[in-house]
């Protein structure tokens, strides 16, 4: 927000998981775990009618889109594994400014070392040439799949048009419900409430004068 400084804080939840899948149902975010499940069942469900109603294409079509969907995800999970963060500073305490575009200011607190762990080093790394020809294909997927989409019947593209819009409001919901950062086992959330400033002197001052 313009012109406000909001406070956050990181620390690492004692019920973190070293799986990045399972770390999301660990993480005490019950309402947003349930809408990821009714998404995938609903997926189940779809396959399952569509095969009832003897719909190769649909099905074939389903099929594509769900391999697209995990070939990105497994790329995206061999991306985003632990790389350099400096040297550990165990027990030692930290608190960061980051200055924002269009006067935005985020203070962030906590250890060093998690302080680090979310804000030092990259955290996406470049693609691999295997994982660039994975994720091309997954495309080609997408691509072949909306290619394919008009041979199926009537009722299996109902079914399919369905599962895709329930999906992107389960995905709507998913964000409206999230308010925490998680990554490398580390969770990031906001611990006061955002507080305006009318001069950036006036914050620069409050700060100084809490040190």
């Amino acid at each position: 927000e313009p012109g406000a400084l909001v406070t956050v804080h990181v620390d690492r939840p004692s019920t973190a998981s070293s799986h990045p899948i399972l770390n999301h149902f660990y993480t005490g975010h019950f309402i947003t775990s349930i809408l990821y499940l009714t998404g995938i069942a609903l997926t189940i469900l779809s396959l399952v009618l569509l095969a009832i109603i003897h719909d190769e294409w649909a099905v074939g079509v389903l099929c594509m889109l769900i391999a697209a969907r995990f070939l990105n995800m497994i790329i995206i999970m061999r991306r985003t594994q632990m790389g350099w963060k400096g040297i550990p500073e165990p027990g030692v305490s930290g608190d960061l400014l980051v200055l924002l575009s269009q006067d935005r200011w985020v203070r962030i607190q906590g250890l060093v070392d998690d302080l680090k762990a979310v804000t030092a080093g990259q955290w996406l790394r470049e693609q691999t040439t295997f994982e660039g020809f994975a994720a091309a294909f997954a495309t080609l997927l997408v691509y072949s799949a909306a290619a394919l989409a008009p041979n199926a019947s009537t009722v299996g593209s109902l079914i399919i048009a369905a599962l895709l819009l329930v999906s992107v409001a389960l995905l709507g919901l998913c964000n409206s419900f999230t308010k925490d950062l998680h990554m490398f086992g580390r969770r990031v959330y906001i611990s006061k409430k955002a507080k305006k400033y009318t001069r950036r002197l006036m914050m620069a001052d409050e700060l100084i004068a809490e040190q």
